[in-house]
């Protein structure tokens, strides 16, 4: 009895199951492709960039400087406030007022009175010329071939009173020398006066090379003087 019943067939149980599975692979297989795109979106635009903490490449560093308009060197940016800022900015920085001293007066010591009266006369013009004088001028316990170096090296120009004491006086021969060799060729910068006692004979051999103001004259060549460190400071500007 048992064996005579009768049982459905294996396929027409499996198929229903089977049918579905496809189906339902299917649907997944179509649906993949769309969601792929979205996630890799996602993925791209949701993630914080790998490289930000990373230093910029030789390239990008190199160029970025070149671009960028608001970040000139400092050079350039002296040069640009110079020029905008007004000519007595550039003409303070660079011509007068860039040195304590207008000039700076190199004699003996017997001389000095003379001196003086030039100084004077200098310091008094309108135009208020700033003259060093080393007996007035020195630092107190300085010493004295520093002083001297140090107001040579602030004065635009130095005068030489040329006398027989100057001749005579183996500092003042420093001075001289010194001088000429903290301004090897510059023209105007050393204005040698040469006293009225001395004979064109005895002006310096080293000297020979540049005029000198004659101190013959009524005024002892003192507005000569004046007139030459003026043209130097003029032709600073």
């Amino acid at each position: 009895m048992a064996s005579s019943t009768p049982f459905p067939a294996s396929g027409s149980r499996s198929k229903k199951p089977l049918g579905k599975m496809a189906g339902w692979l299917r649907q997944v297989l179509s649906k993949k492709p769309k969601e792929m795109p979205l996630s890799q979106e996602t993925t791209s635009s949701d993630a914080p960039p790998q490289c930000s903490d990373d230093p910029p490449s030789p390239g990008l560093s190199s160029a970025a400087p070149a671009e960028s308009p608001t970040a000139p060197p400092p050079a350039l940016e002296g040069a640009s406030g110079s020029s905008s800022g007004g000519g007595a900015t550039s003409s303070s920085s660079s011509g007068r007022w860039s040195r304590d001293y207008d000039v700076c007066l190199c004699h003996s010591e017997e001389d000095l009175a003379a001196v003086q009266e030039l100084v004077a006369y200098l310091e008094d013009s309108p135009a208020s010329l700033r003259c060093f004088l080393q007996l007035r001028d020195s630092a107190p316990g300085g010493a004295i071939v520093s002083e001297l170096c140090q107001a040579l090296d602030s004065s635009h120009c130095r005068v030489l009173f040329i006398t027989p004491g100057f001749l005579r006086d183996p500092w003042c021969r420093y001075q001289m020398l010194q001088a000429l060799s903290q301004a090897p060729g510059a023209e105007g910068r050393t204005i040698p006066l040469l006293a009225a006692s001395l004979a064109r004979a005895a002006y310096p051999a080293e000297l020979r090379f540049m005029y000198f103001v004659d101190g013959r004259g009524p005024d002892q060549g003192f507005r000569q003087v004046k007139e030459a460190i003026l043209r130097y400071l003029q032709n600073l500007s």
